[in-house]
């Protein structure tokens, strides 16, 4: 073994050490929050929402979504954000509440790098409507301004395909 190998095992740690720690550092997180009152109840605003085989009929920027509708169960999702082409991706349902909130987990393939936990909650609004909140909280070495412009165009779609469930829920009671 040559003489100099564990000096250069211990720098080569110490540099993977601080190459983490800088990376840890600038990690950055983002939060899309969006919602819009619905005329319509909890329950139909609901019905729609799960059903995802119509999806294609009227969501703008979910353009499948399959799977079975259950905790820990894995979705299929294809989106397609304004400006941007169709992604694929698989998601793992965390939780769901019927007529209340629906929310799963999906990322990248390797843990750490980029992370969505995506959620919609249906509030009641005491007059037979709904307030429907979308939001999705994405974490990960890679959120910080390698993903900015695709993150931007993603709010956009949440927000056209809130628009989108509201035309469709008052229109089909």
């Amino acid at each position: 073994m040559p003489r100099g190998f564990p000096l250069f095992i211990l720098a080569f740690c110490l540099l993977v050490f601080l190459t983490w720690i800088g990376l840890t550092i600038t990690q950055q997180d983002r939060t899309i929050e969006t919602e819009i009152a619905i005329a319509a109840p909890p329950e139909a605003v609901w019905r729609i929402l799960t059903d995802t085989g119509n999806y294609a009929m009227w969501n703008p920027f979910i353009l499948t979504l399959s799977g079975n509708l259950s905790e820990d169960e894995k979705l299929h999702i294809t989106i397609r954000p304004p400006g941007d082409s169709e992604t694929d991706f698989v998601a793992r349902i965390i939780t769901i509440t019927p007529n209340r909130e629906l929310a799963w987990r999906g990322g990248l393939a390797i843990p750490g790098f980029f992370t969505g936990d995506h959620r919609f909650v249906l509030e009641p609004t005491g007059d037979g409507h709904t307030k429907l909140k979308q939001s999705e909280h994405f974490y990960g070495l890679l959120v910080g301004p390698l993903f900015a412009g695709m993150l931007d165009r993603t709010e956009i779609g949440f927000r056209a395909m809130n628009e989108a469930l509201k035309a469709r829920c008052e229109s089909h009671p």
